[in-house]
């Protein structure tokens, strides 16, 4: 039987235009302390980041393998809670006088309410990372991890790959 070839790509796939709608699949779940939305840290409040879990479907555990603790990590969540109707938020006295646009901001209010940390790995175990950096709510779904790299000559705060 003739083995197909490794390939990282689906070749003759048209790219999808704007207003289409594409699939995302949840492959775990996010576990903080953060219980409501004024618990998460965030720039406007003081609010420490706690270690946190990243727990993955039986499915999608293996991919995890290669990751060690003191790693960073990209997340990429779902802020399953958040309104998708908005692409400015409005004046609000103390905070801004006047309307920005949320590709500005990192609101969870947006078209496609995806979120994103660097996160460092504080352990590995089957199926789970422990984390320390994210500033979601407890159950949030997960869209993807990726290893964070970054440019040589940049610091984790920046030139992220």
């Amino acid at each position: 039987m003739a083995e197909t070839p490794y390939t990282i790509y689906v070749p003759d796939h048209d790219a999808p235009k704007p207003g289409d709608t594409i699939d995302c699949t949840v492959i775990g779940s996010i576990h903080t302390p953060y219980k409501r939305m004024e618990d998460c840290p965030s720039r406007h409040n003081k609010n420490e980041r706690l270690p946190g879990a990243i727990r993955l479907a039986p499915d999608y555990a293996p991919g995890i393998a290669g990751f060690k603790v003191g790693d960073r990590a990209l997340v990429l969540y779902w802020l399953h809670l958040a309104r998708r109707d908005m692409v400015q938020l409005p004046v609000r006295e103390g905070v801004r006088d006047k309307p920005v646009g949320v590709f500005t901001l990192r609101t969870p209010p947006r078209p496609n309410p995806i979120a994103a940390a660097v996160v460092k790995i504080l352990a590995v175990r089957d199926g789970e990372l422990e984390v320390l950096g994210l500033d979601c709510l407890d159950g949030t779904p997960l869209l993807d991890i990726k290893n964070a790299r970054f440019y040589e000559g940049s610091s984790s705060a920046g030139g992220l790959s």
